[in-house]
This record gives structure tokens, sequence and C-alpha cells, in this order.
């Protein structure tokens, strides 16, 4: 049902959606996985092992399930919007930190505040996503999907500096492209600080209701294991690269297919978005990610893990966002953020486990093959667990 005051409050929801989606660009894009372009040098400068690299995504995740968590209340009392910026704001101080110093407890508390920021902003940012979404209910999907394409745009854009600027410093400059990094995030927060978000409206509609956990334990099952599985990959996939040969050319054009993936992402899946079948849209695409994520066990070729990362990347940013698309299709608009927040959780479990298994199984069998196995058979049990959910019954 389109509501005439959210029509204009927001004129130009895909515009400014695509200023929103920015906060998870600089949380998610930048703030989490460009760790995975510099863990390399990170760990043959600071000595450290694949269960230690592991961590600092582990501790990544634990923010964001403490954010997620908190969020609720946080945008309750502070707002969506306020929630949004000061989420993203924390992100950016993270990635000056990490760029200072290169004690173990100090790159841990920067990366576990970028995981509390990221969280803030992607809660309340797909709730205030959703909430403008609905000015346009045909085109609903569609505008839910622009903003989680955000998170691309950090990994491609990340892509196309880290690994050059670690070529031409040379071994050790990790820090150097820390500092690269939280220019670009100080870049793309600017309009993020600067849209017209409505903040007091958007408090306004947010209520406290009641989530009920049962009717979507096998659906919150499934995506643990896809925050569990993608993680993996998403951490171990450059180092992956390098030691298969690849250079600053070959991780460059591996991360940024990645990120230009997500652009396509609206268009690909929209269809499958607008199925309101229970899990049966997350199950497609969950599956389809699994794929992508397989697909380096059959080799090192240039072309298949060129496809790898495509078929990966096009369905990695849609499972976010059928999760999304679940929970405006089962529940009541004033229930999204506390229903958001909740899958949040789950995912971020799952996320947090993921970094320091998959480190602590290469560092006993000494294989990031057999470790990445693990991932994608991981993200291909959450796609048969979300098979099973069926859609709910809204109560009047």
């Amino acid at each position: 049902m389109r509501s005439p005051d959210v029509a204009q409050l927001y004129p130009h929801p895909a515009r400014l959606i695509l200023i929103l989606s920015l906060a998870p660009t600089v949380g998610l894009g930048i703030g989490r996985f460009a760790y995975a372009l510099v863990l390399p040098d990170m760990r043959d400068t600071l000595a450290w092992s694949y269960s230690a690299a592991g961590f600092m995504n582990t501790i990544n995740a634990a923010g964001y399930l403490a954010g997620a968590l908190l969020a609720s209340q946080m945008i309750k009392r502070f707002g969506l919007a306020s929630s949004v910026r000061w989420g993203t704001l924390a992100c950016v101080l993270s990635l000056a930190l990490c760029a200072m110093s290169g004690n173990f407890y100090v790159l841990s508390f920067a990366r576990l505040l970028a995981g509390v920021g990221a969280a803030a902003g992607f809660v309340g940012g797909g709730a205030l996503a959703a909430t403008i979404a609905q000015s346009r209910p045909d085109r609903a999907n569609f505008l839910l999907s622009l903003f989680y394409a955000g998170p691309g745009i950090g990994i491609l854009s990340s892509g196309l500096v880290a690994p050059f600027v670690l070529q031409w410093f040379g071994p050790g400059s990790w820090w150097i492209v820390w500092w690269a990094m939280t220019g670009l995030a100080v870049v793309m927060t600017v309009p993020v600080l600067l849209a017209p978000l409505h903040a007091d409206t958007a408090a306004a509609r947010t209520t406290t209701a009641k989530f009920a956990i049962v009717p979507v334990l096998i659906y919150l099952a499934g995506y643990f294991l896809f925050g569990a599985g993608y993680i993996a990959y998403m951490t171990f996939m450059i180092a992956y690269v390098r030691d298969a040969g690849g250079g600053a050319v070959a991780q460059s054009a591996f991360w940024s297919l990645i990120g230009l993936s997500a652009f396509v992402t609206p268009w690909v899946w929209r269809r499958v978005l607008a199925l309101d079948r229970g899990g049966l849209a997350t199950t497609i695409i969950l599956g389809v990610n699994a794929v992508g994520a397989a697909m380096p066990i059959f080799g090192h070729s240039v072309w298949l893990l060129a496809i790898s990362a495509l078929v990966f990347g096009v369905a990695f940013f849609a499972v976010v966002g059928s999760t999304t698309a679940f929970v405006r299709f089962n529940y009541p608009p004033q229930a999204w953020p506390t229903a958001i927040a909740a899958m949040t959780i789950s995912f971020g479990i799952g996320q947090t486990l993921g970094p320091i298994v998959v480190g602590a199984i290469t560092d006993a069998v000494g294989s990031l093959s057999f470790a990445l196995n693990v991932s994608a058979a991981m993200l291909a049990l959450g796609a048969v667990l979300s098979a099973f959910q069926k859609k709910l019954r809204q109560k009047p």
C-alpha cells in the first residue's frame, strides 16, 4: 500500500537510497572486506598465523553482532537516520586506527569498532531504505536492491586501489593502504551526512514490536550458515589468488569483479526478489552463491577464478536483499527494524565463527582449498534449509 506522506517526503527514492547505500559501502565494502586485500601483507609483516589473521575478521563480526543486538534500542532512542550517520562515522574512525598501529590489540579494537558501526548503519539503513521504498510499492524490491548493492562500491573502489598501493610501496606498506581506505571512506561519508533523511519522521515511525523466533527458526539457521560460509571466501580468497601466483593486477581484477557484479544485482534478481513464497527467493540466490564459492575447488585458472568472482558476487549481495524482502512480505512496517535486527544477529553469529574456524582448519591441514570447500558446503546447506521456510501468516 502506497503511503502518500512517505511519497511526499521522498520524491526521489532511488537517488536517496543510492546515497543511503554509501553507509554499507563504508561499513562493509571498505570497513570489513578491504581487510582481505591487506591480510597477506599484514600476515607476513606482523608474523601472524592464519588463525590470528582470521581473528581480525572474527572480532569485526563480533562487533557487528553486538551492534545488531543493540540496533533496535539505538534506533528507538536516536532514530534511523542518526544511527546510520553515527555508525558510518565510527567506521571511518576505525579505518584511521588501523593505519596508526600494528599492535594486535589496537587493531582488534579498531576491527571491533568497525563492526559495531557497520551494524548500526546497516540495520538502520535497511529499515530506512525499506520505508523509502514503500513510496513506490511497484518498484520496492528493485529500490531495496540498490541499497544492498552498496558494499559492491566499496569492494570495487578498494580493489582498484589497495593492490597497487601495496605493489608501489612494497612489503610492509599495509598501513599506507589503510590510510588510502580512510580517505575513500571520508569522501563517501559526506553525502550520507548531508542527505535529507527526515530523521524525526523516520524515528516517529519506529515502534517496539514483538518478534517470534520459532516460526522463522529454520530461515535463521540458513542465514547463519550464509554468514559463516561467505565470510571465509571474502576473507581468504585474495590470499588464495596470491598463493596461486596472482600479482597486484590479478588480485585487483578478482576483487573488482566481485564489486562490479553488485551493479547488476538489482536487474538479475528483481523477479526472484518479488517472490512472496517464504524462503524460496533466498534458496535460489544462496544456491547460486554456493556454486560461485565452490568453483575454485576445480583449479586455479584465470577464467575459473574470474567466473567464480562474478557468480559469487552477483548472488552474494542479493542474499541479504532477499532477507529484507522476506521481512517486508511477512511483517508489518512497525516490526521491520526488529525483524531485520534479528536476521542480522543470526547472520552475525555465523560470520563471527566463520573466519577463525576456517583459519584454524587452514593452519591444521595446511590447505586453503580444503577450508574454502567447507565454506562452500555451508552455503549450500544454508540454501537447502531456507527452502523449508514457509510464508508467515500475519495477524490483522
